[in-house]
């Protein structure tokens, strides 16, 4: 059975973005990379030094082809996805703009949609350390969340962690439907990221300490406050809070992503709550300086300072 330290699960999309940070309906030049929550986090664990594999299912298509020759090209295990010549491969837009980067979805009926329960007997759940899925996935279609569903129980079953990643994307499901189905998610995660803002959209809680009252039980509960840092909460012991850095914000997409890779290699490598939040903010700052969902380790961030500032624990 194959080995890994981490296993990653969750739709990744073709990514269409301008070269330049300017809008779609002006920009001249594009490119296509990839961009997903659960293959981002895959990737940036990589590059901390863990194994990782990333599962999913994509459409037997050019688009497909890029997306598992992308994340491969970064020493993830693609191994185990799944190519389906019937539905296609996601594609997203980013449209950045003066009040932030917009996102157009076109991923209905895509081959990640058509994930379900059946899938999962291919993982080798009882060799990793750690699981990690989002919110995203349960919103894509019921095959979908039956399979978190059962990726829940079957890991409950195991040595590994499941950590679970709120990501609420409104422009996947309402609040409605999705506040209920994501609560019951993170109350049987022994991991759980969320940020203080989702977290009010989703349950009215203003406060990390009111996402705490809510998620009593959490093992290990990190509330993100984009403006001010992060919290993390374990049962019976200290409140652990970490500032954000500050870097100049060229868009924020992908910073949560980069957060959660950041915080969860320093869990496994057993580092203490405070030392783990400072690397999940310093993930973060880099995400933060691009466009790009991921950034390589090294790269240079600019400069703090003005009204561009933003924390950099989104």
């Amino acid at each position: 059975m194959q080995h890994t330290d981490v296993i990653c699960v969750g739709e990744t999309m073709a990514l269409v973005t301008p070269v330049e940070p300017v809008p779609l309906a002006t920009a001249d030049l594009f490119r296509i990379e990839c961009g997903g929550a659960e293959s981002n986090v895959a990737i940036q664990l990589r590059q901390l030094g863990l194994e990782t594999m990333w599962f999913s299912r994509l459409g037997a298509d050019p688009l497909g082809e890029r997306v598992l020759a992308a994340v491969g090209s970064h020493g993830v295990d693609t191994s185990l996805v799944i190519t389906d010549p019937s539905a296609p491969t996601g594609l997203y837009l980013k449209d950045p703009g003066l009040g932030g980067t917009r996102v157009h979805y076109y991923r209905k009926g895509s081959a990640a949609s058509r994930m379900s329960p059946a899938d999962l007997g291919i993982l080798p759940l009882s060799t990793a350390r750690l699981v990690h899925v989002s919110g995203i996935t349960p919103g894509l279609s019921p095959s979908c969340r039956s399979m978190l569903d059962r990726l829940f129980e079957l890991t409950a079953a195991t040595e590994a962690l499941l950590s679970f990643d709120v990501n609420y994307r409104p422009g996947v499901w309402s609040v409605e439907d999705a506040a209920p189905v994501l609560l019951d998610f993170a109350r049987r995660a022994d991991v759980v990221l969320v940020g203080r803002d989702e977290a009010e959209v989703l349950w009215g809680t203003s406060t990390a300490e009111a996402v705490r009252d809510l998620l009593p039980g959490t093992r290990r509960l990190v509330v993100k406050d984009a403006d001010v840092g992060a919290t993390e909460f374990i049962p019976g012991q200290e409140t652990i809070f970490v500032p954000a850095r500050r870097v100049e914000v060229v868009e924020a997409v992908g910073a949560g992503d980069a957060f959660a890779a950041g915080y969860l290699a320093a869990l496994l490598a057993g580092d203490p709550a405070a030392e783990r939040l400072a690397r999940g903010h310093e993930q973060a700052a880099s995400a933060l300086s691009s466009t790009a969902d991921f950034v390589p380790a090294g790269t240079r961030l600019l400069p703090g300072g003005g009204a561009a500032v933003m924390e950099a624990g989104a």
